[in-house]
């Protein structure tokens, strides 16, 4: 494939340096050439393949990239990985939304932010997944509470939805309630195995 590859991870708040290692990890093991960089401003965004859009606080995250003018660009970017704040930024409905807190509105799914507690109520897990067991680490977590039907599973924890993706007309989104960033490559290359496909 001849075609350049350039992953950007979003890098105002949360896992932003373990997600980018991550990320070149996920694109060794998959034996592909695929550049990971930093995304803060316009610039930055021009031209990716995917965004990843790590966790941190919600709120502040759509204010920094309203504040960047890059909101209206995320939106055109065909695949986004969403990890925590990054999977609320990515739903179409939002419980507990703070005042005038908006989404990028791409996937069909409804979460409620911070649903597993605050900081100290941060918890860790053994999980199955799709793509094999592995453990999560959740970190004020939100719940996704419902998917749409265009959104497949790809892991529960206690009957509840932590992990899911859409594919549709070239669009591909994923969304975790945990930070795999802290433990595995797992997401990260089937992240990217859905952009060389």
């Amino acid at each position: 494939m001849s075609e350049r590859i350039t992953i950007g991870v979003l890098a105002y708040q949360g896992d932003v340096e373990e997600h980018l290692e991550a990320t070149r990890a996920a694109a060794k093991k998959i034996k592909r050439n695929i550049e990971v960089v930093p995304v803060r401003t316009k610039q930055d965004i021009a031209g990716l393949s995917g965004l990843i859009i790590p966790g941190g606080e919600s709120t502040t995250l759509y204010k920094l990239c309203r504040r960047e003018g890059i909101f209206e660009d995320m939106k055109r970017i065909p695949n986004i990985f969403g990890t925590c704040a990054g999977a609320i930024l990515l739903a179409k409905e939002v419980g507990n939304k703070m005042a005038g807190q908006e989404t990028l509105g791409l996937m069909d799914i409804a979460v409620e932010r911070n649903a597993y507690g605050r900081q100290s109520e941060s918890f860790e897990a053994d999980i199955e997944t799709v793509l094999g067991p592995l453990h999560a680490i959740f970190i004020r977590a939100p719940r996704i509470t419902k998917v749409g039907k265009g959104v497949q599973v790809l892991a529960k924890y206690d009957g509840e939805t932590i992990a899911c993706e859409q594919e549709s007309k070239k669009k591909y989104y994923l969304a975790l309630s945990f930070h795999p960033e802290l433990t595995t490559t797992l997401f990260h290359e089937h992240f990217l195995k859905k952009i060389v496909k």
